[in-house]
């Protein structure tokens, strides 16, 4: 998402004064709010989901309640709120895989692009590309030689079938021309990684950046288009022979079709006061996380944009939807 990624936070905070408050939405809301999230409790999704639902409720002076509607790496939930009454008391935290990658793994009874009121993406993370310490590679050109000098020989771990850091790892793959078998996990795993067990990892900054700190894992690369200043020591892909190469994860803010734009601007202003909150910033950070807070129009153009790319991905890995 070269957009987000080239906005300034300064030129954001400027967006979020700009959004009307107006008398449209001064009734609203006089009741909870519910935040749905596609996945369980404890996940980023969830816990990122909480930090803003706390914030919210705390501006409007009414209880924001996080809904998990776990399932279907979280279509169940997100086609809840597309088919849920567009008034504003049912939003989605959403994560790009369920609405970018998961479209060409399943026939999905939503539309991402236009059942959606589309608000902002909040956070953006980038995935790390690291490898064993005693793997002979340093940089990322050294591990596609040795990919190419032991050809079947390597294989990456990543959090699961069809999540951002699995079709990264195949569109680098294929852009590099080279081959590493997949390995899915359940989440983020390292361990194996440590051990040389898969030698060659690709996991989100949150859980891989800590390991690379400690120097148990080495780590080559990150999978945004520009550094991010949580872990501005590593080059990106980009960088490293392949322009145009972003494959990260972020969180967006959804509504029902039909929801008020008054509305969808007020919920928009107040994730800006999130993001403009300097304690929050630091906590995000901690996580591996980037403030963004594009546009609604920004939002559904990414999404236009990465239906496609990540199609192509997966159509031409031969990627399957997992069990």
């Amino acid at each position: 998402m070269d957009s987000f990624s080239r906005r300034t936070f300064g030129g954001l905070l400027l967006g979020a004064a700009a959004a009307p408050a107006g008398a449209q939405t001064a009734g609203w809301p006089d009741k909870p709010v519910k935040l749905v999230v596609g996945f369980t409790a404890g996940s980023a999704t969830d816990v990122t989901a909480r930090m803003f639902a706390q914030r919210f409720g705390e501006a409007w002076g009414q209880p924001v309640i996080v809904e998990n509607v776990a399932g279907n790496s979280g279509a169940i939930g997100t086609d809840k709120v597309a088919k849920a009454a567009p008034d504003g008391y049912t939003l989605m935290w959403s994560g790009n895989a369920s609405i970018t990658i998961l479209p060409s793994l399943q026939k999905l009874p939503f539309d991402p692009v236009n059942d959606f009121e589309h608000i902002s993406t909040a956070l953006v993370m980038p995935s790390i590309v690291f490898v064993n310490n005693d793997l002979p590679v340093k940089t990322l050109a050294e591990l596609i030689a040795h990919a190419k000098a032991n050809p079947g020989k390597l294989s990456y771990g990543s959090p699961g079938v069809g999540t951002p850091q699995h079709v990264a790892g195949a569109l680098l793959c294929r852009l590099a021309d080279i081959k590493m078998e997949h390995i899915p996990y359940r989440g983020a795993n390292l361990t194996d990684t440590m051990s040389g067990t898969v030698p060659v990892g690709i996991q989100n900054a949150g859980a891989a950046m800590p390991f690379v700190r400690d120097g148990r894992v080495r780590g080559l690369a990150v999978t945004a288009l520009q550094r991010s200043p949580n872990s501005a020591n590593l080059p990106t892909v980009a960088e490293q022979g392949f322009p145009g190469f972003e494959a990260t994860s972020w969180f967006a803010l959804l509504a029902p079709k039909g929801t008020s734009k008054a509305i969808v601007d007020k919920v928009r202003a107040a994730s800006m006061e999130v993001l403009a909150d300097q304690e929050m910033v630091k906590k995000f950070a901690v996580m591996g996380l980037d403030p963004v807070g594009s546009t609604g129009e920004e939002t559904r153009a990414a999404i236009v944009r990465d239906i496609p790319k990540w199609a192509k991905v997966i159509e031409e890995a031969g990627i399957k939807a997992g069990p």
